[in-house]
Parts: C-alpha cells; sequence; structure tokens
C-alpha cells in the first residue's frame, strides 16, 4: 500500500522485518540422518573405516595385540569368550585348542594379510600393467604373444598348481605370494591393454609420435596416466580376492605354513572343534568376510567416480 506525500510522490509502506514473528525449526530437523546418508553415499566411509583399522592392526600388530599369538596355555585350552560366564577379560575372544589368544592371533593375521596383499598387488600390477602397454601399443605379433600368454594362465588352476608347488618346494610365505602373483596380473594385461587401443589414436599421442618422442616417453608420459585409474580400480577390487584366496589356500594346508596365524589357516585348524568352541572359526571368518566386503565396496566406489558415465547418471 501507498500514501502521498507533501511532494506529491507515493511512499512505500514497508513493515520491517523485525517485526514479522521468527517460525522456529522443529527439534526433528536439527537430527535429520538425510546429511548423513548423502556423506555415506557420496563418501567410502565404511570400507575407509574397515581397511584404516586392517592397516593399523597390520602395521602394529606388534602392540595392539593383547597377547603373544604363539604362546600356549595348555591348561585354559578353549576357554570361552569374555562374556561367558567362565570367560575372561584378559582373552575376551577366547582361547584355541591349543591355548592361544584367539584376538591376538586375528590381529597377527591381518599383518599376514596385508603383507600378503601389498606384495601380489605391487608384482601383479607391474607386470600386468607393462604387458598390457606393450600388447595394445605396438600391437601385430607382439599382442598376440601376450594375449595367449594371458588366456594360457587364465586356463590353468590355480589351487592345482599351488597345491604342487607346495609339494614340491614346501610351504612358505614367500612361494604363497610368487604363485599368487603368477596369476593376477593377467587380468591388470587384459584390461591396459584394451584402454591402450583407445588412447594410441588419440590426438596428444599421436602429436607425440610426429614429434620425435620415444616409445618409453610416450608410455610413461601420455598413456600410463590414462590407464591409471583403471589399473587403481583393479588393485582395490583385487585385494579381496587375493586375500580370500590366500585363505583358502591356508585352509588347505598350501598358504602360510604354521605356527604363523593366518585366517585360513586358524578356521582350518578349527573346524574340529567347531561343535564346541565355535569362536576360533567365527572370528577369523568374520575378519575375512568384512575386508573382503571392504575392499570390495571400495573398487566399487572408485570405479563408479572414475567413469563420468555412472557419475552422470546419479
Amino acid at each position: 500500500m501507498t500514501e502521498s506525500s507533501q511532494l506529491g510522490g507515493p511512499v512505500l509502506n514497508v513493515t520491517p522485518v523485525y517485526s514479522q514473528p521468527l517460525r522456529r525449526s522443529s527439534p526433528s530437523a536439527w537430527y535429520s540422518p538425510a546429511p548423513f546418508w548423502r556423506i555415506m553415499r557420496k563418501w567410502p566411509v565404511v570400507p575407509i573405516i574397515i581397511i584404516t583399522v586392517l592397516v593399523i592392526s597390520g602395521v602394529f600388530a606388534n602392540w595392539v595385540a593383547p597377547k603373544d599369538p604363539y604362546v600356549a596355555d595348555l591348561r585354559a585350552r578353549l576357554q570361552e569368550p569374555f562374556w561367558y560366564p567362565e570367560g575372561s577379560t584378559d582373552h575376551i575372544l577366547g582361547l584355541d585348542h591349543l591355548g592361544r589368544d584367539v584376538f591376538s592371533r586375528v590381529i597377527h593375521g591381518a599383518s599376514v594379510s596385508l603383507i600378503i596383499a601389498v606384495s601380489v598387488i605391487s608384482i601383479a600390477a607391474t607386470v600386468g600393467t607393462t604387458l598390457g602397454m606393450l600388447a595394445g601399443y605396438y600391437g601385430k605379433w607382439v599382442d598376440d604373444i601376450v594375449m595367449r600368454l594371458v588366456e594360457f594362465m587364465i586356463s590353468i588352476p590355480l589351487l592345482l598348481i599351488a597345491m604342487m608347488a607346495t609339494v614340491v618346494y614346501g610351504s612358505s610365505l614367500t612361494l604363497l605370494i610368487v604363485v599368487l602373483a603368477l596369476f593376477s596380473w593377467p587380468g591388470f594385461a587384459r584390461q591396459v591393454r584394451t584402454e591402450v587401443l583407445r588412447l594410441r589414436t588419440a590426438d596428444y599421442v599421436l602429436v607425440a609420435k610426429i614429434s620425435g618422442a620415444s616409445p618409453v616417453r610416450i608410455f610413461w608420459k601420455h598413456l600410463l596416466p590414462g590407464v591409471l585409474n583403471t589399473v587403481l580400480v583393479l588393485a582395490t577390487l583385487l585385494v579381496g580376492s587375493v586375500i580370500l584366496t590366500e585363505s583358502i589356500l591356508s585352509f588347505l594346508g598350501a598358504g602360510v605354513p604354521p605356527p604363523r596365524p593366518a585366517w585360513g589357516s586358524m578356521i582350518s585348524e578349527g573346524r574340529q572343534f567347531l561343535t564346541i568352541a565355535w569362536w576360533i572359526v567365527t572370528f577369523p571368518g568374520v575378519a575375512i568376510l568384512v575386508t573382503v566386503l571392504g575392499f570390495n565396496f571400495l573398487g566399487d566406489w572408485l570405479r563408479d567416480h572414475f567413469d563420468p558415465r555412472l557419475r552422470q547418471a546419479e
């Protein structure tokens, strides 16, 4: 509404803002779970927590573990976890059939799994990426040799070769790493080759060729940055597979040699006591499950994050 002033101009009748009643938001809006779920969807919070716990447990196992994983107390063998009437807080997850602390052995098993996973992924990613780039860039007979070698390695049963190698050379951590790396690089080679076949016809690669850049420079400066995202996603997804395979081989006796604690060998040792001491098998199994799921979820998030088509679909 307007009023006429003495000068003849219109005067606006404006109500002050502070005179308007303030609207109070409901208390339920302050505690809305919507921001929390948006953060959980946008960032891999749970996988990062799982992997962080695994890394801390593996690297600082000697300080995190409350007991020595090798010390046995036969008088207290098969002691129940602490929440049972006969349990003790000194051994929160109980004791195994030899009187060894299950919680400490699970923590040291994380150290073994971390060593194997990092070693296998490093070797497999280096070999597979190199051969895949060579096959994709040069093509022709180089591509034929690499791809036939990949198909040959994929057709060989891993468990059979691992069992035979254990019989011939004996079980050891080094042998396990070599066998797993030998069967893990073909996945990197196939995927990197596919990416390089697409990248080698890109304009910046062709310009580098015309300008006289050497193949090593083209690989290092132009092709490798283009396949790093793919290699990172494959490596993250393969960690869970490597840990699971190592556990299977340890369960079969072709993995980490005793008495070194490994999740698979702990399950193998405790299976005969499953009906009377379920905790010997259950807690290593839960550790394997949670670790594999954590790395798989992180790999899925990385794949969705690096793929622009999946980002647009969101």
